[in-house]
C-alpha cells in the first residue's frame, strides 16, 4: 500500500481548479462540425488552457518540446477505428459506429493537447485505480472512466454537486462510507473514492450482468436506466435504449470507448503525453488532535499546496482529529520531521488557528429593576412561553419593558429580568 501511495500526489496535478469549472463554458478550438456538444460529458469541456495554469500542473507535468502533429492519415478511417477497438484486451464489449467515431474524432481532432496532458496525469492515478479495480474482480478497462467524470481532476465540482475523480453525490458518497461535513469531503480522496467507486460498479454489475449499461448506470442513476429499458420494450441493449436515455448519457457511454481508444492507441496519431516527474515518496499519520496544515507548514519546512494537493479530502486546511478518525498523507521526509516534532506542532499557533470557544460567559447587564438579558422574539412565540423558558413571569416580563398589554412581534427583543 506504501507504494501505491506513493502516487497519492498526483493530486497535485489538478487541485484548486474547481471554481475554474464554473467560469470554463468555452468549447475546443477545433471543434468537429456538427458534434452535438449537449450530449457531451461536462468535464470534457474544460479547456487545456485553464488547466495548465495550476501551479501542480506547472510543477509536474510540462508539454513535450516537439508540440503535437495530428495523424491524417488514419484520421476518420472507420475500419481503422474498428480494428483497432476489436483489438483491445478487453472483456467489455466496445462496438464502433458513427457516434463512437464523432468522439474519437473529437479527441484527436479538438483535444491532442489534452490527451496528452490526461496521459500524463494517468501515470499517477493508474496504480490506485487499478488496485481497487483488482479487488473486486473488475475489468481494468474502467481505470478510464475518471477521464470521462472528472478529467482526473479530485477537487472538480460538477453542475449537479457531485465531486470528486469518480464524480459521488453526498447521499451516494454517504451510502459508502464516504464522510462529508464541513471540514471533510471524502468524495475527493483519490483511495478511499477509488474503492467505493469499484464496490459500486460492483453492484450494478449484479443487478445489470452487463457492463455497458453499468456505465450508463453509473452516470445517470439505475432508475433512468430502468426507465429507457422500459421505454424500449424491455431491450437490454445498450444502443436500443440509447435515444430513451438522458442527453448526457447518450454521449457518455461512446465518449468512454473513444477514452479507450485514444488511450491504448494514442502514439499512433502522434500524441505524446505530457512529460511528468514522479514526486517524492509519501506516508500517512493517524491525526488524533485538530491539526491546521499552516502548523505543519511552519515547522516541518513543506509547502502549503503540497499539503493541500495530497489531501484534497480536507476542505478547510483543517484535520478535525477530535472528532472523527483521521488519516494525513505527507512527503516521507516530512512525516519524519513530523514524528519528532508532533508536540510542538499540534501546540504552535493552536489558539490562533483553530480557534473554537467550548464555553461562553454570560454577562448580564444592569436594568432599573435589577439584571436582565435581551431575547429576540420568534415566530410562534407568545409572553407565556418567554417566562417560562427564563423562569420568570409574564408580569415581570411587561413591567421590565413598560409594556400595557401582551402583544408581542417576531423579530423584535425583549428585556428579561432576572
Amino acid at each position: 500500500m506504501k507504494r501505491i501511495l506513493t502516487f497519492i500526489i498526483s493530486v497535485l496535478i489538478f487541485a484548486n481548479y474547481t471554481n475554474l469549472v464554473a467560469n470554463t463554458k468555452s468549447t475546443p478550438d477545433n471543434e468537429i462540425e456538427d458534434f452535438d456538444i449537449d450530449e457531451m460529458p461536462e468535464f470534457m469541456l474544460f479547456h487545456i488552457d485553464s488547466l495548465l495554469i495550476q501551479w501542480h500542473a506547472k510543477n509536474f507535468l510540462s508539454p513535450i518540446d516537439d508540440g503535437l502533429k495530428m495523424d491524417s492519415a488514419t484520421l476518420g478511417n472507420d475500419s481503422v477505428y474498428a480494428e483497432r477497438l476489436a483489438r483491445i484486451p478487453s472483456i467489455m464489449e466496445m462496438p464502433y459506429n458513427e457516434v463512437v467515431k464523432k468522439y474519437i474524432d473529437q479527441y484527436i481532432v479538438s483535444m491532442p493537447s489534452k490527451v496528452s496532458y490526461l496521459l500524463g496525469a494517468m501515470n499517477f492515478y493508474t496504480p490506485i485505480f487499478e488496485e481497487a479495480l483488482a479487488v473486486y474482480d473488475l475489468p481494468n478497462e474502467l481505470k478510464y472512466l475518471p477521464i470521462i467524470e472528472s478529467s482526473l481532476n479530485p477537487k472538480a465540482v460538477s453542475k449537479a454537486g457531485a465531486a470528486g475523480l469518480w464524480q459521488f453525490m453526498v447521499k451516494t458518497g454517504k451510502l459508502y462510507n464516504l464522510k462529508y461535513n464541513s471540514l471533510v469531503d471524502e468524495r475527493m480522496d483519490p483511495i478511499k473514492s477509488s474503492f467505493a467507486a469499484a464496490k459500486y460498479l460492483k453492484e450494478l454489475y449484479d443487478i445489470y450482468d452487463n457492463w455497458i449499461l453499468v456505465i450508463a448506470a453509473y452516470n445517470c442513476g439505475p432508475g433512468n436506466v430502468n426507465k429507457a429499458i422500459r421505454r424500449a420494450g424491455g431491450s437490454e441493449d445498450y444502443w436500443d435504449i440509447y435515444s430513451f436515455l438522458p442527453r448526457e448519457t447518450r454521449g457518455y457511454v461512446p465518449a468512454f470507448i473513444a477514452a479507450n481508444y485514444i488511450m491504448n492507441y494514442y502514439c499512433m496519431h502522434n500524441i505524446e503525453p505530457m512529460n511528468s516527474e514522479l514526486p517524492y515518496d509519501t506516508d500517512t499519520i493517524h491525526i488524533s488532535q485538530n491539526l491546521h496544515f499552516q502548523q505543519i507548514v511552519d515547522l516541518c519546512n513543506v509547502d502549503m499546496e503540497a499539503i493541500r494537493a495530497l489531501n484534497p479530502q480536507y476542505k478547510r486546511d483543517v484535520v478535525p482529529g477530535e472528532s472523527m478518525n483521521c488519516i494525513l498523507r505527507l512527503p516521507f521526509d516530512v512525516v519524519a520531521m513530523f514524528i519528532e516534532s508532533e508536540d510542538s506542532i499540534y501546540n504552535h499557533r493552536a489558539s490562533e488557528l483553530l480557534s473554537k470557544r467550548k464555553y461562553v460567559d454570560l454577562q448580564l447587564k444592569k436594568g432599573a429593576n435589577g439584571n436582565f438579558i435581551y431575547h429576540t422574539i420568534r415566530s410562534g412565540e407568545n409572553l407565556g412561553s418567554i417566562a417560562r423558558k427564563y423562569g420568570t413571569t409574564v408580569k415581570a416580563i411587561r413591567d421590565e419593558n413598560g409594556m400595557t398589554n401582551n402583544n408581542i412581534r417576531a423579530g423584535k427583543q425583549l428585556r428579561i429580568p432576572q
